[in-house]
């Protein structure tokens, strides 16, 4: 593809215009410089893995309502590069499918002939806050999401009968709509409303069925996601007969993976509805021997008695606190499985390990978000045997 129309104000893409050898390459060597700078070893580090799809892989996008230009025409879109402020309508990003820029473009339409306004940050006035696209890669799903104020009234005949009208690739499953009167610039949800559908849609990974509400977190790249699960639970030779704690789980994904070859697994999850999710999916695929806790990993880890073999860890960007990581070094399992969305605070997190006997045997980055900054990572942790 050609380089982006969109990439000389939009924040979305920082290596637009370089090969994508130059990109993995440039990725590979920041995760090398942050093990070099933090000190860490690792008994073998293996090649960066590219992407199985470098363009239209991503699942969600969460659009703003706002202007480009103050008191300009309204747009919708992401963030202008260095002024948060200004948003840029994206109606031809390349990272989506063709139907979220179709959805995109009705939809800022429509709010135009409505003549709605859109929310502002500083004064708290206006009606148009976000637009919040969701698909099912392997069900072909979408469900749309429209949040706005209670300033104004809304025409939701005309705006459910206008998408249902659109020339789609995929099938419109749900049409919602979220009233956000927070403060705050994120998108809080007060109420919700469907307005036609249902509130969820469905995907399929590594065979398993997921039920992806309009809130809870799913992997935003399925087929790079199948790919680095895969090889993360491929570094235990055998999960037979084990019980494994699946940290940090959202919905559940990995543990219910877990649940088709161990004896039993633990999930626990900050976010309730993603542990609620991780519950009702589970039971969708009749698998019985995963059980799923909602709370803090730290605070959780102290009720729970039951000790585990294995531990695999997926932890937000920020990385395991201190607290929760030495309640989980407490049990001095032999192996440790760590999936990261952020490799320096992984660096500190096996650097502290380190300290308590433990040793990065294998590490492997991949490149799930072509274009982008973030790069993933798998990592095996070993006790060492004194």
């Amino acid at each position: 593809m050609n380089i982006c129309k969109h990439d000389e104000f939009c924040g979305g893409c920082i290596y637009q215009g370089k090969s994508y050898e130059e990109q993995l390459e440039i990725k590979e060597n920041e995760v090398l410089r942050l093990m070099a700078d933090k000190g860490v070893s690792a008994g073998y580090i293996d090649n960066i893995e590219g992407c199985p799809c470098r363009y239209r892989y991503r699942n969600k996008m969460e659009y703003t309502f706002g202007d480009f230009i103050k008191d300009g025409p309204m747009t919708l879109g992401m963030h202008k590069k260095g002024n948060y402020m200004s948003i840029i309508t994206v109606d031809q990003c390349q990272l989506v499918d063709e139907d979220f820029n179709r959805i995109l473009a009705f939809v800022l339409q429509f709010a135009e002939n409505k003549k709605y306004d859109f929310y502002h940050k500083k004064s708290h006035l206006g009606f148009l806050r976000n637009l919040i696209i969701r698909r099912g890669v392997r069900t072909k799903e979408l469900l749309v999401n429209i949040v706005t104020s209670s300033q104004n009234e809304f025409d939701e005949e005309a705006f459910f009968n206008g998408l249902l009208a659109l020339e789609t690739d995929n099938k419109i499953v749900g049409i919602l709509r979220t009233l956000n009167d927070n403060l705050a610039d994120a998108v809080v949800c007060d109420s919700m409303q469907i307005l036609w559908g249902r509130d969820y849609y469905m995907e399929e990974i590594l065979g398993l069925k997921f039920k992806v509400s309009a809130f809870s977190f799913f992997q935003t790249n399925v087929e790079a996601a199948e790919r680095l699960y895969s090889q993360a639970l491929g570094l235990i030779d055998d999960f037979s007969g084990k019980t494994v704690f699946d940290l940090y789980c959202g919905t559940g994904t990995i543990s219910q993976i877990l649940a088709l070859k161990a004896k039993e697994v633990l999930g626990i999850e900050l976010v309730e509805e993603a542990a609620a999710a991780a519950e009702a999916n589970a039971k969708l695929n009749e698998l019985y021997n995963c059980k799923f806790i909602a709370g803090d990993v730290f605070e959780i880890l102290k009720t729970v008695e039951k000790k585990p073999d294995v531990i695999v860890v997926d932890p937000p960007r920020v990385g395991i606190q201190p607290k929760a990581l030495d309640k989980i070094l407490e049990y001095g399992v032999n192996q440790i499985v760590y999936v990261s969305c952020n490799p320096k605070t992984l660096m500190d997190n096996i650097k502290y390990m380190e300290y308590y006997g433990y040793r990065c045997e294998y590490l492997k980055p991949f490149d799930n978000f072509p274009f982008t900054k973030h790069t993933e990572c798998v990592c095996l942790l070993s006790k060492v045997q004194k």
